[in-house]
């Protein structure tokens, strides 16, 4: 897949289509993806999510129209999705420091949030440690949570996951189950694996012993045997783990010679001081051949 152009083509599309109901996965298909994927480039890349995008968008676009023309409050609203001026109110004033009203008596500052433009900037070189991995199937004790795609929320959902896993006994729980060869708790993300447009499973999990007991609210999955692109992430956490994800998304996909089958990822963390800056921790990527 072509990252630059196809991501450029979804922010056409959006912005072609600014004052009608957002369609995700007309705008996925724009750069050959499903909808959970193009949510998670988009994010990766851009540092917001899509929805956070239209909606800026819209209310800058909404700020405009207060200052430049006479329509009413509740048509601008309306024109840019709000079914009511108190929810267009909160959220314009949100947005912008003011009230609509005020807008429209003029004689005040208002944001502008300008549409996105894709380039290509050619910085000082940077290097990734990866290696690709021919992996067989293997099974894991997970605990499993269901989150929705199209939220602003799920970038916290899953760091909030991780701290109730630590607070509860659930990674306990996770190492006692480790398989004899196995030191790690992973995190999966499942992304396409189950089919479903509106919601993704995420994991907190480790490979498991043979004939491992299933504490109620866990279950045994398999992972099936796939190829995987490994890379190595330095630093402490969260930090090391989100600039790795930027330059996969943003460096290294857009060049290899592999590109993400869009089905399956695992954050791969090893016991250790994960505030150090020396900290190790992993991504495993599922690919194939371009």
């Amino acid at each position: 897949m072509n990252w630059i152009k196809g991501l450029q083509r979804t922010i056409d599309y959006m912005e072609e289509h600014i004052t009608e109901p957002i369609d995700y996965k007309k705008i996925a298909c724009e750069m050959n993806v499903s909808e959970f994927y193009f949510q998670r480039i988009f994010t990766m890349i851009c540092g917001f999510t899509p929805s956070e995008y239209i909606r800026n968008r819209r209310l800058t676009l909404a700020g405009s129209e207060l200052l430049s023309t006479d329509n009413k409050v509740i048509d601008i609203a309306l024109k840019y999705g709000y079914d009511t001026p108190e929810g267009f109110a909160r959220a314009f004033t949100r947005f912008h420091g003011v009230t609509p009203n005020i807008v429209r008596k003029g004689d005040v500052s208002i944001k502008s949030f300008v549409p996105l433009r894709v380039s290509i900037s050619l910085k000082g070189g940077s290097s990734m440690n990866y290696r690709i991995v021919e992996k067989e199937a293997f099974k894991v004790l997970e605990r499993v949570e269901v989150h929705q795609i199209i939220t602003e929320e799920n970038k916290y959902e899953i760091s909030d996951f991780w701290d109730r896993a630590k607070a509860d006994g659930t990674i306990q729980i996770l190492v006692d189950s480790l398989a004899d060869d196995e030191k790690n708790i992973i995190g999966i993300c499942y992304g396409d694996s189950y089919g479903n447009s509106k919601t993704f499973e995420y994991s907190i999990a480790a490979k498991c012993k043979e004939n491992c007991i299933v504490p109620k609210g866990y279950r045994i999955n398999e992972i099936p045997k796939r190829t995987w692109a490994v890379f190595e992430c330095v630093g402490k956490m969260p930090d090391s783990i989100q600039e790795t994800w930027h330059k996969i998304v943003t460096e290294f996909f857009p060049t290899a010679d592999y590109e993400p089958t869009c089905e399956i990822d695992i954050e791969d963390y090893p016991d250790g001081d994960v505030t150090a800056d020396d900290y190790k921790s992993y991504i495993w990527v599922t690919v194939k051949k371009k």
